[in-house]
């Protein structure tokens, strides 16, 4: 019948008995006729486990022997599921990321996929195996065992279908889709049925942990339909059922797409913003400013630089918050070289977004986002926009009062019509 490639979080394969429950779906989607490639992630905690080891013997451990320690984590899962399917009576061969071939790059800890030889893979299938393959995990080019970056399981299990052509990728984890916010904070969030590729993806980069961003680029690029769904539901849910569950991640051209102006608010605490205040306003100063951040490796997101004064101008931009003594051990040498006048951070706030396609047609949305702030005397430090999205910078303190009335000013509660 279908190709369907799923994929488990490490909540999902967290222990035997969880384990046993992914076995007993597996052999569900099996019996009604699916072929299945199931892509698990380490068990919930172990990964986390294996760095703080490595951590014990070199402060910074070396990237190369830190991929061969991480990947163990997701060797062990593949091994345990493939026993577990046998136990139900399904024909099951595991295969770390270096056996089915995955090809990456040799970034050591945040490798990217280059190719990915899908013939073993195939033959399995053909000869009725449901093949277990490890996530997060490839080889580069000269043997080196590599691993993807933190959510690197999802990009494999998408990168997967992608290279077999699959019908869906089912992305099984703790939550039983994606939200309009999240419902910890704001209890009423809804459930979307859909949301588009670009919208998760904007989710995605600006906070929403359900989907890992690179999965999601790699989704919309070779136009694999994702589908985020639980795994702690009953196992036993018919097919027909579960296959309709969850959250689609499709296009934007699908005509059972909800017609909503905002799908949904997300948000980061983990940012900082730095200002370098009195910047000589002359033609690259800007690269003068950053050039050395990016150099460090470190992330820029926001940036303002203000209108110029008597020849002067601030410029303004935010880093990750882990990032943010080493930036400003930078920015103090940046500071004296530039000439600049004065050098301020602040490590506690956060950015808050409100997603969605609609806001390319509806005027608006920006001045009513404003408006709700100010009534609640939440000031905003910094905005950034594109055509579906519009973040501001406030202080943390008022992250959460700033999704709970974005979230009820817009109605996101109340399901389109």
């Amino acid at each position: 019948m279908a190709l369907i490639v799923q994929k488990y979080g490490g909540t999902s394969v967290g222990s035997t008995d969880r384990i046993r429950n992914v076995a007993r779906r597996v052999a569900k989607w099996r019996a009604a006729g699916h072929d299945v490639i199931v892509v698990p992630s380490a068990m919930s905690g172990e990964t986390n486990r294996l760095i703080a080891l490595a951590k014990e013997l070199q402060a910074s451990p070396d990237a190369r022997e830190l991929d061969v320690v991480a990947s163990t984590g997701e060797q062990v899962t593949v091994g345990l599921l493939a026993m577990a399917l046998m136990a139900e009576g399904v024909k099951a061969r595991s295969y770390t990321g270096w056996q089915v071939r995955v090809l990456t790059d040799s970034a050591f800890t945040k490798a990217r996929i280059v190719d990915i030889d899908e013939a073993r893979l195939r033959a399995d299938l053909a000869a009725g195996f449901v093949p277990v393959v490890a996530g997060f995990q490839g080889i580069d080019t000269i043997g080196n065992i590599t691993t993807l970056g933190r959510g690197g399981s999802d990009t494999s299990a998408v990168a997967l279908a992608a290279a077999l052509k699959a019908d869906e990728c089912l992305i099984f984890t703790d939550v039983d889709g994606v939200y309009t916010t999240d419902p910890r904070i704001v209890p009423e969030a809804r459930r979307l049925a859909t949301i588009t590729f670009e919208e998760m993806l904007e989710m995605a980069s600006l906070g929403s942990k359900v989907l890992q961003i690179r999965s999601v680029e790699f989704a919309g690029k070779y136009k694999v339909r994702l589908r985020v769904l639980s795994s702690l539901t009953d196992p036993e849910i018919p097919v027909d059922t579960e296959a309709r569950s969850g959250t689609l991640i499709t296009f934007e051209e699908d005509d059972n797409m909800e017609q909503a102006v905002i799908s949904g608010i997300a948000f980061a605490r983990d940012e900082a913003k730095l200002t370098v205040m009195g910047v000589p306003d002359r033609p690259g100063i800007a690269y003068a400013i950053l050039g050395p951040i990016g150099d460090a490796n470190i992330d820029v997101d926001m940036i303002i630089q203000n209108a110029s004064t008597d020849g002067l101008t601030d410029f303004s931009f935010t880093v990750p918050r882990g990032d943010y003594q080493k930036a400003l051990e930078i920015l103090d040498v940046v500071q004296k070289h530039i000439g600049a006048r004065a050098l301020v951070g602040d490590n506690r706030i956060c950015k808050v977004s409100m997603v969605g396609v609609g806001m390319r047609t509806h005027a608006g949305i920006a001045s009513k986002m404003f408006r709700t702030l100010s009534e609640e005397g939440i000031n905003i430090q910094m905005i950034s926009t594109s055509e579906i999205k519009i973040s501001v910078v406030v202080d943390e303190k008022y992250m959460e009062l700033a999704v709970r009335v974005l979230h009820r000013a817009f109605d996101l509660e109340v399901a389109p019509a």
